[in-house]
């Protein structure tokens, strides 16, 4: 067999620096280790912790928030609840010692600055005299409050439970101490069934486990990452499972392209320096311009200007870069550490071959599609349509401690608070009043009325007003839950009507708060900015798309396979999560809304992501087209060579993201089964489907490109120097 001398004289940068690691291949490893351990201690050292602490420049209640924190500094950090639930009375003289004792034992905690107690507080005790909660008071945000001692709350209610005395703890001092392990049994399930899958695809052990090496140094390395930018970002709670998500998933599947072409090289008769420049050459140059793709997606979300948004976006931007220049840089080293015993340790049954493509089974396949291609247009349309319908009910919020999981003492309490004060109590409204003038008592009382005269308000306490006099506060309790879609109502009903009815005139301006009337201006915020985004990232992956094959059809195409696909996905969201069908199945104990900012995200994600399938399908068929300019025949080909790869990669990411399901995090689970669903349409419906039997219609059509376009577009080469010329294409078993 033979190559041109061209062939094997790559002269790009990827080509140079795989010749560098296969000729420095222990210095390659040995800094990569180096670097580990730097940002092992930079982490250690100055990594701080991650919280929900949701931030909305410009919104009302962000607005309320920091009038507040102006006006009521005392009132700047941020609480816990302590919920009492007994047999007897509380105001039982042993039963109320009790709650004395426990009271006091809490204020003498590190960082409380106070505890007001129900006894002081006649609100803060039921009806029927059996529940109580006291509020505990720290001197600043969750955020910033130590996880050790938000941990000594939780340890000193376990203690202070007995028969018939029941303690637990609530709010979002709890949700800090409740944070959860960011590498736990979902990763590792997730690792251990992509080492199964890996078996299967490659037949060999070493094989197998040079992606799962490489995957676990980036996400090792972006987990630092991450930590070291908690001193510039405040990262959500669920921002380490969702990175794990991401990086395990792309980590794999990308030096999974790498590890193939390698092997490719190696059975095409390469020495095992040559195949391992040819296979960062090209497959290192589309796993670059893949990752590239989705870290610019995700970078993208600052865009919507919502800070907690932008910082999940940045942490799962670390991640996915640091996934790439692993397989790039420590890849080919580890590569030449296996050489040709890469496919020592063999599995027979499962031990593959890259030749012989048109007797495998995807050639047949492909086949049957092009003899009949409308009928598996329709048929495959018709499945992602039907799959779409539940997105017309799709609500977006946010959802609330209710969803948590039994196990935690955020639900329990949650689950106290409405048993005992109600559904509402869990999400109060928090009323910011200011007038430069000084507040008028009988102005704040007439608001209080007039707030108490409308439907759906339980109960509203009475108003607080600062020093001078200018600033008050009042909490205004819904009779409905947090994520109710009631109380998103009556939150726009106090802002629109009630409340400038009864100010009308008097110069007070008064701003509606706390975590409910936020969730809504989040949801305002990102319905505003989501139009210019979903322009932006489809914008963008066409033109680069564009560029890359020279077609204006195959990138259109492209992009509404891919809004058909997740629009099918949030269409399932909305079926599990909202419709509760069966959610038993995945641990969710109680419907509610799809998270807001869940949709813009995994747009983000999953536009970026099908582009490894895109590009890894397209190019292959595109190199086959012009050797031999038969459409039917390249597509063929192309689908032949790479189904059983992005089978692989699909079933890994579908496998790592439904593990997730398994944690306790609603939001991570969304995410899960979200990602899970869209990599699964995309990698059987869209690739195996839609795209020869479209393709198949549109004939050379697929490849028209007008000339002025041609000299205006970059070509963007991701092919690589070393990639087989027209000419030699089968005969490299490619």
């Amino acid at each position: 067999m033979s190559f041109r001398s061209s062939e094997l004289k790559p002269e790009g940068a990827l080509a140079r620096w795989a010749r560098f690691a296969v000729h420095h291949r222990g210095r390659v490893l040995l800094s990569w280790i180096g670097i580990l351990v730097v940002l092992g201690i930079l982490a250690t050292t100055v990594g701080g912790n991650f919280a929900d602490d949701f931030t909305i420049p410009g919104a009302e209640a962000q607005r309320a928030t920091d009038l507040l924190k102006e006006r009521f500094p005392s009132q700047s950090g941020d609480s816990a609840t302590i919920v009492v639930q007994t047999d007897k009375s509380v105001d039982d003289p042993a039963v109320k010692q009790q709650i004395t004792d426990l009271l006091a034992k809490a204020a003498a905690l590190p960082e409380v600055t106070g505890v007001v107690s129900p006894y002081d507080n006649p609100a803060a005790i039921s009806s029927d005299r059996t529940i109580a909660y006291a509020t505990v008071n720290y001197d600043k945000a969750a955020s910033e409050v130590d996880v050790d001692n938000a941990k000594q709350l939780l340890t000193l209610v376990d203690k202070s439970s007995t028969e018939g005395f029941r303690v637990e703890a609530g709010g979002q001092i709890t949700a800090t101490a409740e944070q959860v392990n960011p590498f736990g049994k979902s990763e590792l399930i997730a690792i251990a069934a992509a080492m199964i899958i890996l078996l299967i695809a490659f037949g060999s052990v070493i094989a197998m486990g040079l992606p799962i090496v490489t995957a676990l140094f980036g996400l090792i390395a972006g987990f630092m990452g991450i930590s070291i930018f908690t001193l510039l970002f405040d990262f959500n709670s669920f921002t380490p499972g969702f990175a794990a998500m991401i990086g395990i998933g792309v980590g794999i599947d990308y030096a999974l392209f790498v590890v193939t072409r390698y092997r490719e090289g190696l059975h095409s008769g390469l020495t095992v320096e040559q195949a391992v420049v040819r296979a960062i050459d090209t497959a290192g140059r589309a796993v670059a311009f893949a990752g590239t793709v989705v870290a610019i997606a995700l970078l993208g979300l600052f865009a919507i200007g919502i800070p907690f948004i932008a910082s999940l976006g940045f942490a799962a931007a670390i991640v996915v870069v640091l996934s790439v220049l692993v397989a790039l840089t420590l890849l080919p080293a580890l590569l030449s550490f296996a050489g040709s015993r890469i496919d020592k340790w063999h599995i027979p049954l499962f031990h593959a071959s890259t030749h012989d493509s048109k007797n495998s089974v995807w050639y047949r396949w492909s086949l049957q599609i092009q003899r009949h291609p409308w009928r598996y247009l329709l048929t495959s349309a018709a499945i992602l349509l039907i799959l779409m319908i539940p997105v017309i009910d799709l609500r977006l919020g946010f959802s609330d401690d209710g969803n948590q999981p039994t196990s935690t003492h955020l639900r329990r309490a949650y689950d106290l608070m409405a048993e005992g004060f109600g559904p509402g109590f869990n999400g109060p409204f928090i009323l910011a009043i200011e007038n430069e003038n000084g507040l008028d008592q009988a102005q704040l009382q007439s608001l209080a009325d007039e707030l108490r005269q409308t439907p759906g308000i339980a109960a509203v306490a009475p108003s607080q007003a600062n020093e001078s006099g200018d600033t008050a506060v009042m909490t205004v309790i819904p009779t409905t839950a947090p994520q109710d879609a009631k109380t998103s109502d009556l939150v726009q009903h106090l802002r629109d009507d009630v409340i400038p009815q009864a100010i009308d005139g008097t110069g007070t301006r008064v701003y509606v708060g706390g975590p409910e009337a936020a969730i809504i201006d989040i949801g305002d915020k990102i319905n505003a900015r989501m139009p210019l985004f979903f322009a932006i990232v489809i914008g963008l992956s066409v033109l680069l798309l564009a560029a890359v094959f020279r077609s204006v059809v195959v990138p259109i195409k492209a992009a509404l396979m891919n809004l058909l696909s997740i629009g099918a996905t949030y269409g399932v969201l909305v079926a599990v999560f909202q419709w509760g069908w069966g959610m038993s199945l995945f641990g969710i104990e109680k419907t509610g809304p799809v998270d807001s900012f869940l949709p813009m995200m995994l747009f983000a994600i999953l536009f970026g992501l099908s582009m490894d399938y895109e590009v890894f399908l397209l190019s292959r068929i595109r190199e086959d087209y012009l050797r031999t300019g038969n459409s039917g025949e390249a597509v063929a080909h192309g689908l032949s060579v790479t189904a059983r790869v992005i089978a692989a990669a699909a079933a890994i990411m579908v496998c790592v993201f439904l593990s997730f399901v398994l944690g306790v995090d609603r939001v991570t689970k969304e995410f899960g089964i979200g990602l899970a669903t869209a990599v699964f349409i995309d990698a059987t419906v869209v690739r195996l489907i839609l795209v020869p039997s479209t393709m198949e219609l549109l004939g050379d059509w697929n490849w028209w490109f007008p000339s002025w376009l041609d000299r205006l577009l970059p070509r963007l080469n991701i092919e690589g120097g070393s990639v087989a010329t027209p000419q030699t294409a089968f005969a490299e078993g490619d």
